[in-house]
């Protein structure tokens, strides 16, 4: 069976980068520490990204974009919702990446949200 999913290695590199901040920073520390810490490990792994990107006029900007191909959305909220969901939907849309990684650290276990971008 072939296997279907997006950037598999890089969003496992990612995803195992965020388990460790979250390790190291626990669940109540602030996006901005979370965001810090990720800028260090993806720079020793040499993986290449850009912070904070603006993707708008109307002034948002992505916490990350890794390698040109996937958006890394940090939070810090009790719980994901559909706002969160449809923010990360609105920045695979204006910038045409086609996975997003949807990462909440308040949460005790991290559980990493993949989502694609729909196209119409």
């Amino acid at each position: 069976m072939k296997n279907n999913l997006l950037y598999p290695e890089l969003s496992y590199q990612i995803v195992g980068i965020c388990f460790s901040v979250h390790n190291e920073l626990g669940r109540f520390s602030r996006e901005k520490q979370y965001s810090n810490l990720i800028e260090v490990k993806l720079k020793e792994k040499g993986i290449k990204y850009k912070k904070e990107l603006p993707i708008s006029i109307t002034g948002n900007k992505v916490d990350f974009l890794v390698e040109d191909k996937i958006i890394l959305e940090l939070k810090t909220v009790r719980a994901i919702s559909k706002d969160d969901y449809r923010q990360t939907q609105r920045y695979l849309q204006a910038t045409g990446i086609e996975l997003g990684l949807l990462i909440n650290f308040r949460n005790k276990y991290l559980t990493p949200k993949r989502i694609l971008r729909v196209t119409k």
